[in-house]
């Protein structure tokens, strides 16, 4: 695992933004409304994830190959908030909203809700480390994937290339640190009950739900709100199944555009890859990298 995410390691210099700004001044104002303010609950959310793991996780395992992964992914998440406060000095270029967007905790509602809840459990005293794996696992899992999926539908309309490609990227490390934390929980001797592990999900959905149907309505960006409900629903259940238990809702995938790309247990990002990427050699055997005469083309 640790090697998969050493493999797919990119920074924000990677991604071309040249074209975005001419898509962005085309688009609606509703969609500028939508893609910026779910930016900033990204822009937001790293750090939360990223204070878990300094403040919590990688202070109680004592794994070190959990370690490594741990260390790695705060690494991760660090370019990834470098990369939505690029993309949000890039569209944004009134400064009054641009601080307004980089405060979303404290200037937004609905973003403070859910950072609240992320918070609240890295707070926690009493709360298992089994249970707070499975809260971030829905942090990654379920609070980003609405608003991955959003900005896929932006792709498949084949709007802003520079935002869609590093939401590709960035969804594939989400996906696979969510797997770790599955990973996680796995090995644990005393796991939390089923009970427990159901009601962390669907607390979860049910903001992620609230947030992308009424707080920032997908409508705005012409999705349906219900399908959208219907997506949050189906990722919740294959987290369910990745961690060892049984669906609750039993929803069908209703975006066909997500189907190799939603951040399910099974999907496997490093064979599906955007454009191919992977650092040269990284997850290669040693036969991989020899030079060879007698090779076939």
């Amino acid at each position: 695992m640790y090697k998969k995410a050493e493999a797919s390691f990119w920074t924000a210099e990677e991604v071309d933004l040249s074209k975005d700004l001419q898509h962005w001044e085309t688009l609606k104002d509703d969609e500028r409304f939508f893609i910026s303010h779910v930016l900033a609950f990204f822009a937001a959310s790293d750090g939360i994830v990223n204070e878990n793991l300094v403040e919590r996780f990688t202070q109680e395992v004592q794994v070190t190959e959990a370690r490594c992964f741990y260390g790695f992914q705060i690494a991760m998440e660090n370019i990834h908030s470098e990369m939505y406060s690029l993309l949000i000095d890039t569209y944004i270029k009134d400064p009054k909203e641009r601080e307004y967007l980089f405060n979303a905790i404290e200037t937004l509602p609905c973003v403070k809700r859910k950072a609240d809840w992320a918070l609240n459990w890295i707070g926690n005293k009493h709360a298992a480390y089994g249970e707070r794996v499975v809260a971030f696992a829905a942090v990654e899992g379920i609070f980003f994937s609405g608003s991955f999926a959003a900005i896929f539908w932006l792709k498949k309309r084949g709007l802003m290339p520079g935002l869609t490609f590093s939401n590709e990227l960035i969804s594939r490390d989400e996906g696979l640190h969510c797997d770790f934390a599955c990973l996680m929980f796995k090995h644990l001797v005393n796991k939390p009950s089923s009970e427990t592990v159901t009601e962390i999900i669907r607390n979860a959905v049910e903001i992620e739900q609230e947030f992308l149907t009424e707080a920032l309505p997908v409508k705005l960006i012409g999705m349906n709100c219900e399908l959208m409900k219907q997506y949050i629903e189906f990722v919740a259940d294959r987290l369910l199944l990745e961690l060892g238990f049984s669906k609750i809702y039993r929803a069908e995938n209703p975006f066909d555009f997500m189907e190799n790309i939603s951040l399910e247990g099974k999907t496997n990002f490093f064979e599906k890859r955007v454009g191919e990427y992977q650092r040269m050699g990284v997850m290669a055997g040693p036969t991989d990298n020899t030079f060879r005469l007698d090779a076939d083309f």
